[in-house]
């Protein structure tokens, strides 16, 4: 961990990931035959407080768990990452987030969340978290817990003029007052859909998609394309940064992971394009192995490619 960068602040879900790898994902009303299950430290925000600590970031986590055992084991796996967590509460009424998750042969994925206690973050919580930010702090967000909290984060962040990285995930609609205070914006291409209406399944596309975004007030786009690799664009313009060439294993944790890796390369003092990349490089290591928080890379994997 580099005590130099940036904090970086995670509001956002914890779970505990029960994943089984199968050949093919079921279709409705369809059983199949699974093989190898594993469980794994999972949750939006966790991912990306993991991803970032790994990568050297100075992260806090903010969060909610149940008072059961995988509260339990999921804020001691946080804690030995070197996250702080005195953000995170327990929950007593409450069981811990849960995730149901399906991996196929190819390494494409469905995943079902219970949310139990990430439903139960508060304004207190992140008020607290974001009492001592100051503009060089990263605020990273996904929409794995209320809305309303996820914009109330947004608000502290301006009135510090933090930068928010905001994966917005799972796909809900946003408003443009919400938008307009996002630094980057981190869509897949089902997201771009729900956030613009725009189908995307090109570059051509995408550039309308991303368009859409930055139009709304978004000050810089990453809408991830899978394979085809990413568009990064801003009012500047827009650029297709390629996908690394890997065989994908699983796919759960890549958007966390990238998301996770640029904070930390803003954090230290990167620009944005130089983020981007470094986070990709990321990315592509972590669809390489099983899980969520297992598959994330440390910092030396990175710079030894």
């Amino acid at each position: 961990m580099n005590d130099n960068t940036s904090q970086i602040i995670v509001i956002g879900s914890i779970n505990t990931d029960m994943i089984v790898k199968t050949n093919k994902l079921p279709s409705p009303g369809e059983t199949v035959l699974g093989g190898e299950f594993l469980m794994n430290g999972g949750g939006k925000g966790a991912n990306q407080a993991v991803a970032a600590a790994r990568l050297g970031g100075r992260v806090a986590m903010v969060g909610c768990v149940g008072d059961d055992v995988f509260g339990s084991e999921a804020i001691q796996r946080l804690q030995q990452e070197g996250i702080d967590c005195h953000g995170v509460n327990r929950e007593m009424s409450r069981t811990s987030g849960i995730a149901l998750i399906n991996v196929d042969a190819s390494g494409e994925n469905q995943i079902v969340v219970a949310a139990g206690a990430n439903t139960a973050v508060s304004k207190t919580q992140v008020e607290s978290a974001m009492a001592s930010a100051t503009e060089e702090t990263l605020l990273l967000l996904q929409l794995e817990i209320p809305l309303e909290i996820v914009a109330h984060a947004i608000a502290l962040a301006g009135q510090k003029a933090c930068r928010v990285i905001l994966d917005p995930a799972p796909a809900n609609s946003l408003s443009s007052e919400l938008l307009q205070s996002i630094y980057l914006l981190t869509p897949n291409q089902s997201e771009a859909r729900v956030l613009t209406g725009e189908d995307v399944i090109d570059r051509e596309s995408a550039e309308r998609a991303a368009a859409a975004l930055l139009a709304q007030g978004v000050s810089n786009v990453a809408l991830t394309l899978g394979k085809d690799g990413l568009l990064l664009a801003s009012d500047a313009g827009a650029e297709l940064i390629p996908a690394q060439a890997v065989t994908a294993v699983d796919t759960t944790a890549a958007g966390d992971c990238f998301c996770g890796a640029v904070a930390v390369a803003l954090a230290e003092g990167k620009v944005l394009s130089e983020a981007v990349r470094f986070a990709n490089q990321a990315a592509a290591i972590s669809v390489t192995r099983m899980g969520a928080q297992s598959a994330l890379p440390y910092a030396d994997e990175i710079r030894s490619q």
